[in-house]
Parts: C-alpha cells; structure tokens; sequence
C-alpha cells in the first residue's frame, strides 16, 4: 500500500452578489461575446449547401423506393401478427398434447 498525503482543496470562492454581476454586465462592451448572437441556420428544407438538386428521375425513383418500403413495413407487420396467432395456437396444441401424455402415464402407471 502507498501512503498518499490527502490533498487540502482551497475553498471555493462566494458567489457574485447581484450588484456585482450588473456592474459586470453594464460594463462590459456592445461587442462582447456574451451579447452577439450567433447566426441562425438556414430554416429552409431543400438541399444541402454545394449539393445539386435531385433531378426529376432522382426524386421519382426515391418516391418508388419509398412507397415499396412502407408497403413491405406493412408485409411484415402483418407477417409478425400471423406469427403470433400461430405460436398461440402452437402453445395451446402442445399444453394439450403435454396433458394427453400425463393422461396416458397415468392410465399405463
């Protein structure tokens, strides 16, 4: 084991008192950072800067491509709702068939 002398922190500091901070405030310049908002982002939703539009073809084939995911997100939940009914029927059909063989056991036993 290594004997390490604990650190004394210093203590921190009080806060500002309020006069403090609005004499800070009031004194700072017009051009302090604090007081230049930054620039907004382009609100507009088109393409991204120095990238060309989609052509018309583009757009067309990535609106087809689209439509043919959300039809297979579709295939699939209705594949997953099959599935389910499917295991249910499954557990029912091996709860019985579990309850025939014990029936059996007891008959032969």
């Amino acid at each position: 084991m290594s004997s390490k002398a604990k650190r004394v922190l210093p203590t921190r500091p009080e806060p500002p008192s309020v006069e403090q901070i609005l004499a800070d405030v009031q004194g700072a310049p017009p051009s302090d950072p604090v007081f230049i908002l930054p620039p907004e982002p382009p609100q507009e939703h088109g393409p991204a800067p120095g990238c060309a539009e989609p052509a018309a073809e583009e757009r067309e084939r990535l609106y087809r491509q689209v439509r043919s995911y959300l039809g297979m997100n579709q295939r699939l939940l209705g594949a997953r709702e099959q599935l389910r009914q499917r295991r249910r029927e499954l557990e029912k059909v091996g709860e019985a068939l579990d309850r025939r063989i014990e029936e059996m056991k007891q008959k032969v036993f």
